[in-house]
């Protein structure tokens, strides 16, 4: 006769389980990605990261398994999802919400970003607070000036928004393009490094 295993369905039990398998995930048995979700003004956020930082932040209307699995896929299987090994990055986010300019420098993985695009986060990175930058001004700042729509692309897909700031960069006419997150999002980020204040 076979005995067929029925995982646990405890709730308290599963918790217990998933912190154990947590606080052993180190070193050679560290998981190629670390993850969890936080709650902002602009919806939940999916953070996540390797050993080496912070490797990718997805908004709420991106599909968190097809992030899952394209992380799986770029870096590693191995994903867990452990919230307090991302508690820094999480109040990282807290206090760029409640308004603080530059809350602290986190470790970055920008292994998902190559080539120009790699160079266009650079640059980005180098746009203050609160300050707007045109994908043309910003493609001047590159290696190559005149790759204004590559520069659009590299924003688009920015794997760090917020934290690598493609927001600020917007059309020489004035009005926002387009943002991963939403135009609507852009506008109310824009907004809250305008004057301080989040607009709901």
């Amino acid at each position: 006769m076979t005995t067929r295993f029925t995982p646990p369905t405890d709730p308290r039990l599963l918790a217990r389980l998933h912190e154990r398998l947590e606080s052993r995930a180190i070193g050679v048995h560290a998981p190629d990605v670390h993850y969890r979700t936080v709650d902002s003004p602009v919806g939940r956020l999916l953070i996540a990261a390797t050993e080496a930082g912070v490797a990718r932040v997805a908004f709420e209307r991106e599909d968190e398994e097809a992030v899952l699995q394209s992380l799986a896929d770029r870096i590693g299987p191995r994903i867990l999802r452990s919230p307090a090994r991302l508690d820094a990055a999480a109040r990282w986010f807290d206090a760029y919400f409640a308004g603080a300019h530059d809350p602290f420098r986190m470790p970055l993985d920008t292994r998902l970003a190559r080539g120009f695009r790699l160079e266009v986060l650079g640059r980005l990175q180098d746009v203050p607070y609160g300050q707007r930058v045109s994908y043309a001004a910003l493609a001047a700042r590159t290696s190559s000036p005149r790759a204004v729509r590559a520069v659009g692309t590299a924003c688009a897909t920015n794997p760090l928004p917020l934290v690598i700031p493609c927001h600020r960069v917007t059309r020489s006419d004035g009005s926002v393009g387009a943002y991963l997150g939403g135009a609507e999002t852009k506008v109310r980020l824009l907004a809250l490094e305008a004057t301080g204040v989040l607009p709901s």
